[in-house]
């Protein structure tokens, strides 16, 4: 049977919206992408999680929680209902064992979750930072994976060329992460959890062709439900 994962989705003037690239990921990867509701309502989140074996955060607006420093004023405001209905949807999945892929803004919500600290602007707060955002003038870099880490195992590779689409980024990692990946200034560029079920990149991977579809793959791989035996 395939793997259901659920995608949580943008929540803006009333609308849920989805970037049809992380539709495509999963489904070229062997999965079932499921959009999720943004709810506040915990009978909805338990009904469906039901459904799904697996959950991808994508990217998003300012993370408030764990920030070490203000938000600048070119980062979008998080709206609270997308706010309460991500975090619903991220610790059943987290209590429940399915596997996490946060991107961008979901890394840095998942790290939160875990008492990480997150910069509110990496450029103004992280000694020697580059532009990390698109919108202000950044394009593309390497980053180093660390090795022995899952995501260096499943993308075979020790370094990576990855877009960058981010205000934020990781301060310092919550309880049982570690730092995964790393761009040429040191910024933390992707975590993963000690369960080895719960990964965050900083980079959109989305959006990178066949380079990252075996992070997709390892996503749904993991998630995949256990035949039932006759």
């Amino acid at each position: 049977m395939p793997a259901f994962i659920g995608i949580t989705t943008s929540f803006e003037d009333g609308e849920q919206r989805l970037d049809r690239r992380y539709v495509t990921a999963i489904e070229e990867a062997g999965g079932v992408p499921v959009l999720l509701p943004t709810t506040n309502s915990e009978t909805t989140v338990e009904a469906v999680l039901d459904q799904i074996d697996g959950l991808v955060v994508p990217g998003g607006p300012a993370v408030t929680e764990g920030l070490t420093g203000p938000v600048p004023d070119d980062l979008g405001a998080l709206d609270g209902l997308r706010a309460d209905s991500d975090q619903r949807w991220m610790e059943a999945c987290w209590r429940t064992g399915r596997p996490i892929l946060g991107i961008c803004y979901g890394m840095q919500r998942l790290n939160a979750l875990a008492g990480g600290t997150i910069y509110g602007d990496v450029e103004a707060e992280h000694d020697g930072a580059r532009t990390h955002s698109q919108k202000r003038g950044g394009t593309t870099h390497p980053v180093t994976l660390a090795e022995g880490s899952s995501l260096r195992r499943w993308l075979d590779a020790d370094t990576l060329t990855v877009n960058t689409r981010h205000l934020q980024a990781v301060a310092s990692p919550g309880d049982g992460f570690s730092v995964a990946a790393t761009a040429p200034d040191g910024v933390i560029e992707a975590i993963e959890h000690e369960n080895g079920r719960l990964i965050g990149v900083q980079f959109h991977p989305e959006r990178m062709g066949a380079a990252t579809q075996p992070l997709f793959r390892a996503l749904i791989e993991q998630a995949a439900p256990t035949p039932v035996s006759n």
